[in-house]
């Protein structure tokens, strides 16, 4: 039997935050089962992978096929199908790969747990649901484990200091069945909204997209690892693109600090964001219900408090 396993996901040959994190939950419960655990990655990142994990396992795929979800389920689902337990971050890539390889293996699937605790030699899972309101324990029975862990659920491994075990994947090839033909990306420098530790977040109170320099100035003073997030109808009317939408009908995210500018907070909103730290909500309205959940409240017009702020933080 294969020991646990982190199915990896990268940018370029470089490694997501997501998945560092994966490896750190990893690495706690191979120690605690006294077993060795892998990580199985695309060869253009497994350089780096063998600075993380003790064994990699790594596949080789064509461009046309970088962003083909069924081809790397299908490879997983090979190297995977008699381990003991697979992991996965819970990003948008996670959960297509992962739910692909629970059924081609017919087994259970967890997505989105934010907690474990140990049961023998298997997981107990803690999972929010009901938009937040339950925490459910969940075991399961099926063999291999098949889990997703939310981002920024647990701190990133450090680099290992021994050699590590690289193997190449030569298993049979799959047909490709569906691939991306154009694939955007914004040129940002910011984290994506599930992996800063600062999230600036607009809502309709903003009155238009034209109003948003106002947060890209707040942003820029609380340094690189904030970025900016906006709540569903904010997406919904085209202020903002559809990736900065954070909701249960959005992202799901757990930064350190989350700062809800001009945003009432509607129970779908509550549910994607009750994950954070800390919650500071700035709107005009007292009996707004984002603050209920909020660890601080400025009750204020965001048109002056936000640009006060911005010069206290710059120190003017």
């Amino acid at each position: 039997m294969l020991p646990i396993v982190v199915i990896a996901e990268s940018v370029g040959s470089k490694l997501t935050p997501s998945t560092l994190e994966i490896c750190h939950v990893a690495s706690m419960i191979a120690d605690s089962l006294d077993q060795d655990w892998l990580i199985l990655i695309n060869d253009a990142a497994k350089n780096e992978a063998g600075f993380i994990a003790p064994r990699v396992i790594s596949y080789a795929l064509a461009d046309g096929e970088c962003h083909a979800p069924d081809m790397h389920a299908s490879i997983a689902a090979e190297i995977v199908a008699s381990s003991q337990l697979v992991m996965m971050a819970a990003t948008s890539t996670g959960k297509d790969v992962l739910g692909r390889v629970a059924q081609l293996l017919s087994v259970s699937l967890v997505q989105d747990c934010t907690g474990f605790e140990m049961d023998g030699d298997r997981l107990l899972l803690k999972r929010e649901m009901l938009g937040g309101k339950v925490l459910a324990n969940v075991k399961i029975n099926s063999c291999p484990q098949l889990v997703s862990f939310r981002p920024r659920s647990f701190p990133t491994t450090s680099p290992l200091r021994q050699v590590p075990v690289i193997e190449s994947y030569t298993g049979k090839s799959f047909d490709l069945r569906t691939s991306v033909d154009l694939r955007k990306t914004t040129r940002s420098t910011r984290p994506d909204v599930t992996e800063a530790s600062i999230v600036v977040s607009g809502g309709r109170g903003l009155q238009g997209p034209e109003n948003w320099y106002l947060l890209e100035n707040f942003l820029d003073v609380l340094g690189p690892d904030a970025t900016l997030a906006c709540s569903r109808p904010v997406s919904d009317e085209g202020w903002r693109p559809h990736h900065e939408h954070v909701g249960q009908t959005g992202r799901t995210i757990a930064p350190d600090v989350y700062i809800a500018v001009g945003i009432s907070g509607a129970t779908q909103h509550i549910a994607g964001i009750a994950g954070s730290k800390y919650i500071l909500a700035i709107n005009k309205d007292p009996d707004a219900p984002i603050f209920r959940i909020a660890d601080y409240g400025i009750v204020g017009d965001l048109f002056e408090v936000v640009p006060a702020l911005t010069n206290a933080i710059r120190g003017k």
